[in-house]
């Protein structure tokens, strides 16, 4: 029988840091066990509130599971007959390998060509964050991103770059230190029309 629950609904947390109690405990547990299984003693001074501190950062790494795309873009949505590209590159992005929970990062470029609706510049930063605050793949989590502006502002088209380095790459397995991961997701124009992605291509290499 499992002995944690599935989901600890409403983890509670928020920027002043109140984390659910049930899930700390639940994850202290855990991290304790998993010192000692590799050799350590948890109760040593060094470590004594090592669990407590893993637990309190794990779910702030994983916070995006309580974040919903469409109401972040929804709490910023204008009316705007502007129908050109508009553009925010070098968007800082920090996830989790969901394959062995070692971090990957790096930058999102995301561009998108209004169709009478235009989303505040932030809210862009923080559907990155909604999807990168999971465990991840980041084939998945550039699609995500695409898909949540394109069903929100249904725009002339959409494009997402993602460029990351993989700890699971550089720390463990190959050991290959500059080593850069490119995915990419588009929609609409920047499919249909070369001349609109090559734009996008030029102003993110600038």
């Amino acid at each position: 029988m499992n002995e944690y629950p599935d989901k600890i609904l409403d983890r509670n947390f928020s920027e002043t840091k109140n984390y659910n109690p049930e899930a700390l405990k639940i994850l202290e547990g855990c991290i304790s066990r998993t010192l000692a299984v590799i050799g350590e003693d948890p109760d040593r001074p060094g470590l004594e509130r090592t669990p407590h501190r893993v637990a309190k950062s794990t779910l702030f790494l994983t916070q995006g599971y309580d974040m919903c795309a469409r109401e972040i873009l929804e709490s910023a949505l204008f009316e705007e007959e502007n129908n050109q590209m508009i553009l925010v590159r070098d968007i800082e992005m920090y996830s989790l390998c969901e394959h062995h929970m070692i971090p990957f990062f790096g930058k999102t470029h995301i561009a998108y060509i209004p169709d009478g609706k235009i989303v505040g510049l932030s809210k862009l930063a923080r559907v990155v964050d909604v999807f990168a605050r999971r465990l991840q793949v980041q084939e998945r989590m550039t699609l995500q991103i695409r898909d949540a502006i394109n069903d929100v502002l249904e725009p002339q088209g959409v494009a997402v770059i993602v460029e990351a380095t993989h700890l699971c790459m550089v720390m463990r397995g190959v050991q290959k230190q500059h080593s850069i991961t490119v995915t990419s997701a588009m929609s609409g124009v920047f499919l249909d029309k070369p001349d609109t992605r090559a734009e996008f291509m030029k102003l993110i290499a600038r």
